[in-house]
């Protein structure tokens, strides 16, 4: 019998094993006295060390990668022996916040509604802007980033996700104005009718991709502007996948 680290209760050295948590097989919680921690369980909210250990793991099983292992846990936040990084594991849990299925390696998720909400929010890099007119030659720089409810835009973005600022007013027949703030998916492949940022003899524009007797072309959604016909290259940059408008007063 040892006593638990975070609240001075007593647990069988068995209750829970480190493979249940990672891929540690024959590592167990034996309840030790974490070295280098401070646990305040007597309290709702976390301590700033399980804060961060909450946070991180957030973020892993936001960016869809494996659930780290006690060993990775210990490393990450410089804690000498794995037990301590168990040990923080079990106030958290205790505290709602995770959650692991006994006997199955890497089964540690999150689990209270702040973090299943906070799941759902996501950064996009916004590349500048992009008009919506006549083509312009431009570089596109990286401005920061906008965060976005996946439920909300329908789709969740990859690592090629990004977004641009909409100038110009070619795309007002699809119901795209000056200041949204279009999401595009790189590397997909256009179908006839979607709205695709592309490079037209180095230049880029917002329009909908189409094909003429086999040919591409870009159309505009706006009387005021012609169809843009490559004269030598057509490299379409990214494929349309939401909107973000701004509200006005």
């Amino acid at each position: 019998m040892g006593s638990d680290c975070a609240s001075g209760r007593r647990l069988k050295p068995d209750k829970v094993s480190a493979r249940e948590i990672t891929e540690s097989p024959r590592r167990r919680l034996t309840a030790r006295p974490c070295p280098n921690t401070i646990h305040m369980d007597s309290m709702d909210g976390l301590t700033k060390r399980q804060q961060q250990i909450a946070d991180f793991l957030q973020a892993e099983a936001d960016a869809g990668r494996p659930m780290p292992t006690l060993r990775e846990i210990a490393k990450k936040f410089g804690f000498r022996a794995h037990r301590a990084a168990a040990c923080h594991l079990i106030a958290i849990r205790r505290k709602g916040l995770i959650h692991w299925e006994p006997g199955k390696a890497r089964s540690l998720r999150p689990t209270s509604a702040l973090y299943r909400s906070r799941s759902r929010i996501v950064d996009i890099p916004v590349f500048g802007s992009i008009p919506a007119g006549f083509p312009q030659d431009r570089e596109q720089d990286a401005e920061g980033c906008v965060s976005v409810d996946v439920e909300t835009i329908g789709f969740t973005p990859t690592r090629t996700t990004f977004a641009l600022r909409v100038t110009g007013d070619s795309m007002i027949g699809r119901h795209i104005i000056p200041g949204d703030v279009v999401i595009m998916e790189h590397n997909a492949e256009p179908r006839d009718g979607q709205i695709v940022a592309a490079l037209i003899d180095g230049e880029t524009t917002l329009k909908t991709f189409l094909r003429r007797n086999g040919k591409p072309f870009l159309k505009a959604e706006s009387p005021k502007f012609p169809d843009l016909i490559p004269a030598q290259e057509l490299v379409i940059q990214g494929v349309f996948k939401g909107l973000i408008r701004k509200p006005t007063n």
